[in-house]
């Protein structure tokens, strides 16, 4: 699959999806202080699903109707690297087939999934 990591969500988070065989465009590591929008429509131009912390995205493509790929939204507690990784290896193994397109939000104990039409 093909991601780009917002800043927020860590260079850690990137390199350990790159590690599993994933394309991943880590923005902490090539596009520092990016806003918002650019990487939204950067993640969507090249075909890749946003992963970040910041809630904000999903008022972008839900209210705002932004195009995308797909964005996932980690919104957890405990805000550490290997958490963050603990979930998302949860969405891969159980979620693949709905990242894409979507908008999935997830914490520690659930993922709520927002369906777009294809």
């Amino acid at each position: 699959m093909r991601f780009l990591v917002d800043e927020c969500t860590g260079p850690s988070v990137a390199r350990w999806l790159k590690e599993q065989g994933h394309d991943v465009f880590s923005v902490y590591e090539e596009s520092r202080g990016a806003e918002d929008d650019f990487l939204l429509s950067k993640a969507n131009s090249d075909g890749r699903i946003l992963v970040t912390n910041d809630k904000e995205f999903g008022e972008k493509v839900v209210w705002e109707g932004k195009p995308h790929k797909g964005v996932i939204i980690l919104r957890l507690r405990d805000e550490r690297t290997e958490n963050k990784i603990r979930v998302l290896r949860y969405l891969l193994e159980r979620h693949a087939e709905e990242l894409e397109g979507n908008l999935v939000i997830a914490t520690e104990t659930s993922v709520r999934i927002i369906r777009f039409k294809k």
